[in-house]
């Protein structure tokens, strides 16, 4: 998973302590303008090297796939990742999500650069000797703190998206997928686990109700993704806000084949009229297959469908399966021979 592996981000407080514990451990081991020159490197050297790690321990967003980009700033904006900056008249600028994040990992990153600057403007003066030369680097001290404390509310922000980013379940892009749709109660949990290896995994989501459902099968050894959208793409677009829009625009970006589930009998609670309202949409929506699903067909097949199936009895799931495959024409890159 691209966010698996993001590195801890520590507070401003917690920076300075270990830079300036450190730095006098530091100069408690020399003596003189040795001591002093020891101390302004270490402080320095600790602040400037844990805000670079901090800042490369991010993806490259331009080079981020734009499922995984959508869908970070989706959840982000929708767990209130949120940045306010003011110019020189007091005016206030909100930005959110990834944009949000961008800013406060730059000036996290300026504050790294500042520190070696720092570091670099005051060896100098520290280094002449002198009664100078403790004053000179309690100066640098003093300068370094306030870098460090410049950046605190974006080290919290950067730390916050962190948290919200680490344990999101794990979703392929170069998986083929199959997105699973329809109104609540026409069967697509009950779907998506029935024909998967096993229980499928469940993580929720700031935009959905209960939690994106994904599963994994196999054909002719290619591994493909359903993906089970209990909240999201169970409704009309207008009954869907930003994050949600946002988030269905993610998926669009992972999805090879989309399977509408109806239910002609409307055992569901939902009458047809209005789930096939919803199929169309997706259909304008999403530019792959998509193939409307009648589920409880053996209580109802009052409906032009691709397929006629029971989840229940486990009838038609098989070939529906296939044909959804065979919609996808996944080609797998074989290796070179030759």
């Amino acid at each position: 998973m691209i966010f698996e592996g993001l590195p801890g981000t520590p507070t401003a407080e917690e920076l300075e302590d270990q830079a300036f514990s450190r730095a006098a451990r530091a100069g408690r081991a020399k003596s003189g303008v040795d001591a002093q020159l020891s101390m302004l490197q270490t402080a320095a050297n600790v602040i400037g090297d844990n805000l670079q790690n901090v800042v490369k321990g991010w993806p490259d967003f331009d080079q981020m796939d734009p499922f995984y980009y959508e869908l970070a700033d989706a959840v982000l904006a929708g767990n209130g990742i949120v940045r306010v900056t003011r110019d020189g008249e007091g005016n206030e600028t909100e930005t959110a999500g990834i944009d949000a994040l961008r800013q406060a990992l730059s000036q996290v990153g300026w504050a790294s650069r500042k520190a070696t600057e720092l570091r670099d403007e005051y060896q100098s003066r520290v280094a002449k000797g002198g009664d100078a030369s403790r004053k000179h680097r309690k100066q640098a001290f003093a300068r370094l703190a306030d870098v460090v404390e410049q950046v605190d509310d974006d080290l919290t922000l950067v730390r916050n998206a962190r948290e919200q980013l680490r344990d999101l379940p794990e979703l392929l892009p170069d998986e083929p997928t199959i997105v699973v749709a329809g109104y609540p109660n026409v069967g697509k949990s009950s779907f998506v686990n029935g024909v998967t290896r096993a229980r499928n995994e469940t993580a929720s989501y700031p935009f959905t109700t209960t939690g994106i459902g994904v599963g994994h099968l196999e054909r002719d050894h290619v591994r493909y993704q359903l993906v089970d959208t209990p909240g999201l793409l169970d409704r009309p677009a207008e009954d869907r806000n930003d994050i949600e829009s946002q988030a269905v625009s993610a998926l669009e970006h992972l999805s090879d084949c989309v399977l509408v589930f109806v239910d002609a009998s409307e055992s569901c609670g939902y009458p047809l009229e209005d789930q096939l309202a919803l199929r169309d949409d997706l259909e304008a929506e999403f530019g792959v297959p998509v193939l409307t699903v009648c589920n409880k067909a053996d209580l109802s097949e009052e409906v032009d469908a691709d397929h006629y199936v029971s989840v229940t009895e486990n009838d038609g799931l098989d070939a529906l399966i296939d044909d959804a495959v065979e919609r996808i024409g996944f080609e797998p890159e074989l290796p070179y021979d030759g």
